[in-house]
């Protein structure tokens, strides 16, 4: 066995041997059960498959699949002339053809339902490179956001400095513009890239009327016949996604002046520092409960006037805008006058969107839950972050989606764990972008009562997770990153995000000095809510002296783990999957 050397000091060096990845003693014990005389064969995979798997369709042609896939090991010794050996049973079981999610699945959650039955995959200040305050505005952003199925786009539309075009910039900060016309490009070229259901482009509108038909010769001219604009100045109902497949959809609010953007103020606090603030770096923001605040600074909510906080002045504004570009609107965003209560309505002859930020859902959801549930039922909620998250952080996306909310927006250039939620929410159904509501949020009961994730239900089902161990930072990471004295210290944390009764997060033991850590440990999770719980995993290197360093995550959707034994990729911090660092782990329901 091979040996690693860390330097200690000028004089003296430390030796450690370095580990091989061996199989764990349960998936030797389930390959004597499985084989004959030390050889797996296709019937005696098929049976594993079906068994131990889960699988129950699983046919010899699954299995001889499995093999096939194995067979460019050959030069390892690891088959025999009849089927392999417990090295090859375990490389199956670890490898890429045995992801926890099924990678043939595909869509098959029911398209055909109007656009407010779904979860919407969504991005805010999607033309943002970095910070909210002086990064660049670029198409490259909304390249990736579409290339990793984002489905509504969001775009800041101001004059130009001479009044003459119009660009895309996060107004009232230091952001450089973006040209309109490339944003409408890039989205023209990338929109499709990783799924043919629609994209919608939510325009956040500073313009004066010769600058809106402006807009609207762009979009026409850009989009052609791929965008959606309705017969009717307003719909009864949303078409479905099916029905709007490849198609571009624009929303906004009827528009007003440009200047009246700059009469919003910030109403919210500053938050306080939070516990955590020592794991940050490392781990990313633990995400919030309900009453969970982050530590951020101070600026202008540009999103403000879209809430429900201000009269309405939606028909006033109808007045200044351009025909031409009143007729591209197809998801309408508006409010009532009044209240809240007001915004909340719900209109038996038109749908339309309305926008609420972070604070102002946690708040509304206190007294008006309810009512937020039935108003999603037909129409869309969008939610978006609060202004003074100038790090371009996110918040719980699991609030708005409890209550219904389809278009929860997120800042999709930053990093950390609500944006691994996200990540996590639309890895489901395909990863089209687009993911059924439960029936629960969409129906209203036999005396008209709706959903509350608030209240304590009856445990559904249990998952229970074995995390048996991990490999690949030894490939991935120079030997030296988790500690420069020695190999890593590594422990899983595993946990539910979701409904509150089910949200919880465990941990594994630490294990000194091991690049394949063997935890080999077992947890078990009662769920409320499985159609709304996220399985979260994530590994860190433990530090004595200095922060945890951060080993790598992921987040899946509990509804579609496939049950068995898994080899789980894990990601980066801004969501890119490693080459070769995953955990092998397994999963039960019962």
């Amino acid at each position: 066995m091979s040996k690693q050397t860390y330097r200690v000091c000028f004089c003296f060096r430390r030796r450690f041997h370095e580990t091989v990845s061996e199989a764990p003693d349960a998936i030797k014990s389930l390959f004597d059960q499985y084989s004959e005389n030390g050889t797996m064969t296709v019937d005696h995979l098929q049976r594993f498959l079906i068994e131990v798997q889960q699988e129950a369709n699983a046919t010899k042609e699954d299995a001889q699949a499995i093999f096939d896939s194995l067979r460019h090991l050959k030069h390892l010794n690891i088959f025999h002339r009849k089927g392999f050996n417990l090295e090859a049973f375990f490389k199956y079981l670890f490898g890429d053809v045995n992801p926890p999610l099924s990678p043939s699945i595909g869509v098959h959650h029911d398209m055909t339902a109007p656009l407010s039955h779904y979860f919407i995959y969504t991005g805010h200040n999607s033309y943002l490179t970095g910070n909210q305050l002086n990064s660049d505005c670029s198409n490259v952003p909304i390249i990736q956001a579409l290339q990793r199925g984002v489905r509504v786009i969001e775009l800041d539309i101001w004059p130009n400095s001479k009044k003459d075009d119009v660009d895309v910039l996060h107004g009232g900060t230091l952001t450089a513009p973006v040209q309109l016309k490339l944003c409408l490009e890039s989205i023209k070229e990338h929109a499709f890239f990783a799924s043919e259901y629609p994209v919608v482009i939510t325009l956040e509108d500073h313009l004066t009327p010769d600058l809106q038909a402006k807009v609207a010769g762009m979009v026409t001219q850009t989009f052609g016949d791929i965008l959606f604009t309705p017969g009717a100045e307003t719909l009864k109902e949303f078409p479905s996604p099916e029905y709007l497949k490849r198609r571009i959809i624009i929303s906004t609010k009827p528009p007003k002046e440009y200047l009246e953007a700059k009469e919003a103020k910030e109403k919210e606090d500053v938050a306080q520092k939070g516990n955590g603030a020592a794991d940050e770096e490392a781990w990313g923001k633990e995400v919030p409960n309900l009453k969970g605040v982050d530590r951020v600074t101070s600026t202008v909510d540009k999103d403000d006037s879209d809430g429900c906080n201000n009269n309405d002045e939606d028909d006033k504004s109808q007045h200044y805008a351009a025909p031409e570009y009143k007729h591209l609107i197809a998801i309408h965003a508006g409010k009532p006058k009044g209240g809240l209560k007001e915004c909340l309505k719900v209109d038996p002859d038109k749908v339309r969107r309305l926008s609420l930020s972070e604070q102002q859902l946690e708040k509304a959801v206190e007294t008006y839950g309810k009512d937020i549930v039935r108003f999603t039922q037909r129409n869309i909620l969008r939610v978006y972050p609060k202004g003074i998250r100038v790090d371009s952080s996110n918040y719980n996306p699991l609030i708005g989606w409890s209550h219904g909310a389809q278009m929860v927006a997120f800042n999709m250039q930053g990093y950390g764990r609500s944006l691994w939620l996200m990540h996590g929410m639309f890895r489901a159904n395909g990863g089209c972008g687009y993911v059924k509501k439960p029936d629960f949020l969409l129906k209203a009961g036999p005396h008209n009562e709706v959903f509350d994730p608030n209240v304590n239900l009856p445990v559904k089902r249990t998952l229970k997770v074995i995390v048996y161990m991990g490999e690949g930072w030894y490939y991935d990471f120079h030997h030296t990153h988790f500690d420069a004295y020695s190999p890593p210290d590594f422990y899983a944390r595993v946990g539910i995000a979701g409904v509150p009764a089910d949200t919880v997060m465990k941990k594994t033991k630490t294990l000194e000095d091991n690049w394949i850590p063997a935890w080999n440990e077992e947890f078990e999770f009662p769920l409320t809510v499985p159609e709304l719980a996220l399985l979260r995993i994530e590994v860190h290197e433990y530090d004595m002296s200095e922060k945890d360093d951060f080993g790598g995550q992921t987040c899946l959707p509990v509804s579609e783990l496939r049950r068995g034994i898994r080899a789980v990729p894990l990601h980066d911090r801004k969501g890119e999957k490693y080459n070769s660092v995953k955990l092998l782990m397994r999963f039960e329901f019962s």
